[in-house]
């Protein structure tokens, strides 16, 4: 039985294809999300964090992130 695995992280290039937006505005985007949501500069921010900010469900935005 295989195991399928699945990250908690986001990455810019993530936030890219769920927005549409440049790499480097999805990179502000993330860091904006991050010290809004008080998190140190090298703790990682996960998806449902970001679907809290943004309003979106993670279902919407799992297929864009996971294919």
């Amino acid at each position: 039985m295989k195991i399928e695995k699945q990250r908690i992280c986001i990455y810019p290039k993530d936030i890219q294809r769920i927005t549409g937006k440049s790499y480097r505005q999805s990179t502000r985007l993330m860091q904006k999300v991050k010290t809004d949501l008080n998190k140190l500069e090298n703790e990682f921010l996960t998806i449902d964090e970001f679907c809290l900010y943004a309003g979106l469900k993670y279902e919407q935005v799992a297929h864009l992130i996971f294919g």
